[in-house]
């Protein structure tokens, strides 16, 4: 008969963290979140190590060059999405590398053929009233002119007014030439009172913008993860169908680790991906297996000589693989049960493999305690797709801004290479087409994000991520003591009801 788990599996809503004596030299800005990407030996460290134990899901609705930027930039990776032809993904992965700090890319770009109407329609889906104008519409066309929200009137311009006759032409505008440092492009900007600043290759075309309002981002940010020549660093997911031609193109274009994506790693063509890309390109090349949710799954990938495992099987919150397939674990149990399957293979081999939990995390304190459960890091999605650095659109829907989110498995990914089974297509979606609320810039979340885990950190007596594996104590609680934790038995105030003269 099959084999029967007795115990029920659960997921991190039903845990909570004892506190441990707090020391004085445990404090928040005592706590370091680092921790490492990839296997190492004992003796040795990390080839790659992230500054805080974030990545972000190999999605479309959540990684491309701008999540990328973004996310390494506060100290994360993100994993481009796989979706999408080779030579798309790689000039993703280019982008991320060539980035530096200031420049950014125009993604609000317009023909000077265009009219008024069609760039009120591209404000509407970008939210930005500064747009380059360029001979073919396209981020890095011949610049032409900028044409900004001062260049008409609503009110009285005709909406069939053309953008050439709109715009501030390239003679009358103040721009850098490429190759002009950044503090060169913000003298400029304050010396002419710009609030943006061209930069202009010299064959004409547009290079990069730089704005005045991003002025204070452009300082050091002391978490950036970078690579040794101060490049920001990136990861690319794979799949087991076109890894002999995609794997090359990624590693010529700079990526600096490989994720299979798949919603099962549990399988013969997971072992043949790593085993050819170690094979032909030597250690070197850092490439991570996965989905797993046991002790099996992560020694078969471990042997195969995956540089890090991902733990997880339909607990992400656009994932449908449990109410289709009936195939998962609750994620705090597969978490715990595959550390300790990592923590044996490390005692018997002296390599540490370290492992992601991928999906279930519903509120920030869920990220604690999945390090807290082993988990060196942590991938998501939800939570990076609310961000506007992710690739869904910003819509307004029932009176509120919200993010298009959409899952790997649906019908709009069409990502049926995740799914196949020798070559044959799966007749049915893993994923859903939904939307989540809009929350704003990354950095300013994830700030707060980080701010609540140093905390709990703090509370269980740990300063890194290794100490909190070591010494957390962690509690099954009930559906009673779960409800006792939020706002219970009161009224909430709505509006502050103000006294009445």
């Amino acid at each position: 008969m099959a084999i029967l788990y007795p115990e029920p599996s659960h997921t991190f809503g039903e845990y909570l963290l004892i506190p441990n004596l707090t020391r004085k030299d445990c404090t928040p800005d005592q706590v370091r979140l680092d921790a490492p990407l990839v296997r190492f030996r004992d003796g040795e460290t990390s080839a790659i190590r992230l500054n805080i134990p974030f990545a972000s899901a190999i999605m479309q609705a959540v990684s491309d060059d701008a999540m990328a930027i973004a996310l390494a930039r506060s100290g994360g990776i993100s994993f481009i999405f796989v979706s999408q032809p080779i030579t798309r993904q790689a000039e993703m992965v280019e982008r991320v590398k060539r980035f530096k700090a200031g420049f950014v890319v125009s993604d609000s770009n317009i023909r000077p053929e265009a009219t008024l109407q069609e760039v009120l329609a591209l404000r509407g889906r970008t939210g930005h009233t500064t747009m380059a104008v360029t001979a073919d519409g396209t981020p890095n066309g011949r610049l032409l002119g900028i044409l900004t929200s001062r260049d008409y009137r609503l009110s009285s311009t005709a909406l069939t007014e053309r953008v050439g006759d709109l715009m501030t032409r390239l003679p009358d505008l103040i721009y850098g030439k490429e190759g002009i440092s950044l503090s060169e492009a913000n003298d400029l900007i304050w010396e002419h009172k710009l609030n943006c600043l061209p930069i202009v290759a010299p064959d004409g075309t547009l290079a990069q913008l730089v704005f005045r309002k991003d002025y204070a981002e452009h300082k050091e940010n002391p978490r950036e993860l970078v690579d040794g020549a101060k490049r920001l660093v990136v990861g690319a997911g794979i799949n087991t169908r076109d890894y002999r031609e995609r794997v090359p193109a990624l590693l010529a274009a700079g990526a600096d680790a490989l994720c299979i994506d798949s919603s099962d790693g549990y399988s013969e063509w997971q072992a043949d991906t790593i085993q050819w890309i170690h094979k032909t390109y030597g250690d070197a090349v850092k490439v991570g297996g996965g989905n797993v949710v046991d002790a099996e799954g992560f020694r078969f990938l471990a042997d195969a000589g995956a540089d890090f495992v991902k733990v997880g099987i339909g607990g992400g919150s656009i994932c449908i693989t449990r109410e289709q397939k009936g195939i998962g674990r609750g994620q705090a149990t597969a978490v715990i049960e595959v550390a300790k399957a990592r923590d044996e293979y490390h005692r018997e081999t002296g390599i540490y493999v370290p492992i992601c939990s991928d999906g279930g995390v519903v509120l920030d304190y869920h990220i604690t305690l999945a390090l807290a459960m082993g988990a060196d890091f942590v991938m998501m999605g939800r939570f990076f797709a609310r961000f506007d650095e992710a690739p869904g659109r910003r819509l307004r829907v029932g009176g509120t801004f919200v993010k298009e989110y959409w899952g790997e498995g649906s019908n709009r990914a069409r990502n049926w290479q995740r799914y196949q089974h020798n070559g044959q297509s799966l007749a049915f979606e893993e994923g859903v087409d939904a939307y989540v609320p809009y929350a704003g810039k990354l950095k300013d979340n994830i700030d707060s994000t980080l701010d609540k885990i140093r905390s709990a950190m703090v509370s269980c007596g740990a300063v890194s991520v290794c100490e909190l594996q070591k010494k957390a104590r962690i509690t099954l609680a009930s559906a009673v003591s779960i409800r006792e934790g939020g706002a219970h038995d009161i009224q909430l105030k709505e509006n502050e009801i103000l006294p009445t003269s």
